[in-house]
């Protein structure tokens, strides 16, 4: 099976779907869906097949293909997969339909689960009707409103559109025959921290959406996937778009100048980096064409060439800095807490679980093998601010009250254990950030669900508002509670295996610092605990919650899936880390890097029993396997 093209149809399949899916008028809206949903699907079953063809025990990278695209320098379509970006492809495989299901009904205003967003209260207007019914946000400008249902308020349009407007108290819907600046916001509607997201999408075109998506999930699959240089380059900035847009039209429509402001730092601080991440990959083109008499971006090549330490700690940076944004890092950070409280759910999810481990494979897969002299020379500087990052992180999502940032900041935290584990550069803390990078997908993405379907049940992101909700919903606040536990890394759940590998690993090479981050541990139980005791426990404080309605069938079948694998990778990671080990094993190996050697009489005794054991028999998550002295990762 290794003779099939796995990872170009993976790549074609959503591409070729985002244009068939964007070309639909608006009126097939659940085509739309029913395409979207199909064509995701298809790719998560082929990424499973792919998954099972790959073979673990063999060197380098496989299913690789590779065809001229600019020869003249000696740029070439090269895709491949190794333990590391196969179970990255694999995580985006499965969050996208994940995320298709779960925008159902809320990106054309039917709400994430059925809660309806009770309307604010009847007040006439600038023209002296009153509208009643459900709420649908005010348009952009130049949108072109629907004429609304009776007793419903369509969109009102801006300057250049046509808006709907509901009628007076028969609920008799009006249109509007020529354009007219819509009428002032009523005193009493609820400023946005009282309003739902499943209102704010009605008139925008679900096709584009769902299109988006589809883009959106080409390209991590191509970021992946490259084995050139410059390829990475292109899939690297080609997902900033879909994103851009996720966050800038699908966002809550009653924040307007919180989502433009949202899109446009996430847009700006993309590119800035990436403008670094260019220089840096033309400063390597440049380099090989010395150093080979041609130039190429082929990655097999480059990590093979001879390059002056001086030039790789310019090169190094200008790849770190992209990615440390990208991740996000401290302090490179401030982008993600606005980006992910304005995103529809989905996108949220897509943004923290996958876009965001782009930064983090960039680091193993090209800032360590590429440079690794100045990889070596800048660990301390990186394993320094992903500790600062543990606990700025945590101690900053302590401090929130909107839920979505809050869950935001929980990822600065975990992904300085990831820094933390991949710059230790032992092969237990390596292998440990990689499946940190599927388990925090898994976790953080699955508590953006819950509160995205919170929110779009009662209208708000503020904690205070909720309380006593495991009464009303006990179902939503039983998966509340497993994404918590996983986050904050209880023993059973996934993340506590990839937690404790990350710090095993990390103490035998640096024991202070490895103590000081476990310490992280305890912040994150208070953000956790924080949250789902003021969201779930106590009395039901507030008359609103009363009516809130638990998981429908579709929700279920949107968590369950992420609920299992939270549970079964805490019971049993063997099959992930058996695919990702040897690819970090022979990343480091090929840097010159190995495990330091134990220095317990008994961990070098075959039937030591600690976790410590070197026996290669070792079955629990914290054994530690011989170093691979064979080149890996090549073409």
């Amino acid at each position: 099976m290794n003779t099939v093209p796995w990872l170009t149809i993976l790549l074609i399949v959503p591409a070729a779907g985002a244009v068939v899916v964007a070309a639909l008028p608006r009126r097939h809206a659940t085509l739309a869906k029913q395409l979207t949903l199909a064509i995701t699907l298809a790719v998560l079953v082929l990424a499973v097949l792919a998954t099972f063809a790959y073979d673990p025990d063999k060197a380098g990278f496989q299913f690789g293909q590779s065809y001229d695209w600019i020869s003249t320098f000696g740029i070439s379509y090269s895709v491949g997969a190794d333990g590391i970006s196969l179970v990255l492809m694999l995580l985006a495989a499965l969050l996208v339909p994940v995320v298709v299901l779960s925008s159902w009904d809320e990106v054309d205003g039917g709400g994430a689960g059925g809660g309806r967003i009770p309307a604010p209260t009847a007040t006439p207007d600038a023209t002296g009707g009153t509208p009643g019914g459900s709420a649908g946000g005010p348009g952009p400008a130049g949108d072109v409103g629907e004429i609304g249902a009776a007793g419903e308020i369509g969109g009102v349009g801006g300057v250049g559109g046509i808006g709907g407007v509901g009628g007076g108290s028969g609920g008799t819907a009006v249109a509007l025959a020529a354009p007219a600046p819509a009428p002032a916001r009523p005193a009493t509607v609820p400023p946005v921290e009282t309003r739902g997201e499943a209102e704010t999408h009605g008139r925008r075109s679900v096709p584009a959406f769902f299109a988006l998506l589809l883009a959106l999930e080409a390209g991590m699959i191509g970021v992946f996937a490259a084995t050139d240089v410059f390829l990475f380059y292109v899939f690297f900035e080609a997902m900033l778009i879909p994103m851009y847009f996720l966050i800038g039209s699908y966002g809550p429509v009653t924040e307007q100048a919180q989502r433009s402001y949202a899109a446009v730092k996430f847009l700006v601080y993309s590119l800035l980096g990436g403008l670094l991440m260019l220089a840096a990959v033309i400063g390597l083109y440049v380099v090989s064409a010395d150093n080979l008499g041609h130039g190429t971006f082929d990655f097999a090549t480059l990590r093979q060439m001879e390059i002056t330490p001086g030039v790789q700690k310019l090169l190094f940076l200008g790849f770190f800095v992209a990615f440390a944004i990208k991740a996000p890092l401290f302090p490179f950070h401030t982008w993600l807490p606005d980006a992910g409280a304005q995103s529809p759910t989905g996108g949220a999810v897509l943004l923290v679980g996958v876009l965001d481990k782009v930064g983090t494979f960039g680091l193993i897969r090209y800032c360590i093998p590429l440079f690794p002299d100045a990889a070596d020379y800048f660990a301390p500087m990186v394993l320094g601010l992903a500790v600062v990052g543990i606990f700025y992180g945590a101690l900053l999502a302590i401090g929130q009250r909107d839920m979505k940032r809050l869950v935001a900041y929980t990822s600065l935290a975990h992904f300085g254990f990831i820094a933390l584990g991949l710059f230790a550069f032992t092969s237990q803390a390596g292998t440990g950030a990689v499946l940190y990078m599927v388990n925090h997908g898994l976790s953080t993405g699955l508590l953006f669900l819950v509160v995205g379907f919170l929110v779009t049940r009662r209208g708000t992101r503020d904690v205070g508002a909720y309380g006593g909700l495991a009464k009303v919903t006990p179902v939503l606040a039983g998966v509340f509670l497993i994404a918590g536990l996983s986050s904050l890394a209880l023993p059973g759940t996934n993340s506590f295996v990839s937690e404790f590998l990350v710090l095993v690993g990390t103490f035998t090479a640096n024991k202070p610092l490895a103590i000081v981050a476990t310490c992280g541990i305890v912040l994150a139980a208070v953000y956790v605990l924080y949250l789902y005791q003021r969201t779930m426990t106590g009395p039901v404080v507030h008359e609103e919650n009363r009516v809130l309605h638990d998981l429908g069938l579709r929700e279920k079948i949107v968590v369950a899936p992420m609920v299992a694998l939270i549970v079964a990778l805490g019971v049993y990671p063997k099959p992930l880390l058996d695919i990702i080990r040897p690819t970090v094993t022979a990343t480091y190996a090929d840097i010159g890097k190995s495990d330091p050697a134990p220095t317990h009489p008994a961990a070098a005794h075959p039937g030591a029993a600690h976790p410590g054991a070197a026996h290669p028999g070792a079955a629990h998550p914290g054994a530690t396997h011989p170093v691979a002295t064979q080149p890996g990762g090549h073409s």
